[in-house]
């Protein structure tokens, strides 16, 4: 298990866990990042995420990105 920030550009992963407050998770939740859920990670630009979720995509930057589990 590492974070999503760790993750290889193009590699689709799982998401496991997703971790912070309530406030963080639920946002992070109502985003699609919920267990179970297929992450592919498009662009990395100084630690901030672009990625796919749920035929979305999504910028995130990488405080969110360490708090989701792959």
């Amino acid at each position: 298990m590492m974070p999503l920030s760790y993750a290889k550009t193009g590699e689709e992963n799982t998401v496991l866990r997703v971790g912070g407050t309530p406030e963080v998770r639920q946002h992070l939740e109502n985003l699609g990042f919920c267990a179970g859920a297929a992450v592919t990670v498009i662009t990395s630009l100084g630690g901030n995420l672009i990625v796919k979720i749920k035929e979305s995509r999504i910028a995130i930057n990488e405080e969110m990105a360490r708090k989701i589990m792959i």
